[in-house]
């Protein structure tokens, strides 16, 4: 099998290295940090894709150069989930799920002050890669604990069954690799 897997998105290719999950299955390691081409191609394209909105939550860390550069993009504010409480929140707000690339139990943190922020608005839920679910869900969690409305959840892409979803809009699928 094959190093890597060739990813066709929002106009541009990429290479991404296959790396092993468990000893059943390889996944491929889509990384949009520190790849400013990729990250303004893929917000540009998501943009295209999405309903009207009024703010983007996300989750720490990898979602948040996504989130950054479509919110620079529309003008419109984004929310980072952190994975803690941070000392500047007044009223942290705290959610746990599972990531299918940390495979243990994780918090993301939101400040009260963002949830009230969010209230009457049109929520974009954003993240790089949607797959099992879990950061999706511990998302809108978060955003129900608002008084906003979930306008769209959004990815570049969704990894194995994700892409067979009818809720989320994604721009490219991702396969998963058996071993």
């Amino acid at each position: 099998m094959a190093n890597t897997y060739t990813l066709h998105v929002a106009g541009l290719t990429r290479e991404l290295p296959l790396c092993p999950l468990n000893e059943h299955l390889d996944i491929a390691a889509f990384i949009m940090f520190s790849d400013v081409e990729l990250t303004v191609a893929c917000a540009k394209a998501l943009l295209e894709k999405v309903p009207d909105f009024d703010v983007i939550l996300t989750a720490e860390a990898k979602g948040i150069p996504l989130a950054y550069e479509m919110s620079r993009q529309s003008g419109k504010r984004y929310i980072p989930a952190r994975k803690g409480a941070k000392l500047y929140m007044s009223s942290p707000v705290i959610v746990e799920d599972i990531s299918i690339t940390t495979q243990a139990v994780q918090k993301l943190v939101i400040d009260q002050p963002d949830l009230d922020y969010m209230d009457g608005k049109r929520i974009l839920i954003v993240d790089d890669v949607i797959s099992t679910g879990g950061s999706l869900h511990a998302l809108e969690t978060l955003a129900a604990k608002s008084k906003g409305t979930i306008a769209a959840r959004a990815a570049v892409l969704a990894e194995g069954d994700a892409a067979q979803r009818g809720d989320i809009i994604f721009l490219e699928p991702l396969p998963l690799f058996p071993k």
